[in-house]
């Protein structure tokens, strides 16, 4: 469903012929310039909402990305794996008699 009405030629030529005759052809072209003119600046409007509504888009798409950012820097996933490989390291430490235990060298 579409807001904006759909005008054919006909309907475009009946509103142009409706247009002459109750302006008149002395003050058409100044009706027709004024029409231009609201045009235009329903159109900056409308793009300044569209630029505006794109903009508060890309500011909230930065603060989730902040809000994902920090949440990687509190969890730090590096020292999560070292972490997990000192526990296995400990593991097989004491899962070996005391006689393998001392250093190679």
């Amino acid at each position: 469903m579409s807001l904006v009405p759909q005008l054919g030629f006909g309907e475009l030529l009946l509103l142009a012929v409706l247009a002459l005759v109750v302006v008149g052809p002395k003050d058409l072209p100044r009706l027709m310039h004024g029409l231009g003119r609201a045009v235009g600046q329903l159109r900056k409007l409308a793009d300044e909402f569209r630029a505006s509504f794109d903009q508060m888009a890309r500011e909230a798409e930065m603060e989730e990305l902040r809000a994902e950012i920090d949440a990687l820097k509190k969890s730090n996933p590096v020292n999560e794996v070292k972490g997990a490989f000192d526990e296995a390291r400990d593991d097989v430490m004491r899962a070996l008699p005391d006689e393998d235990k001392r250093p190679n060298g």
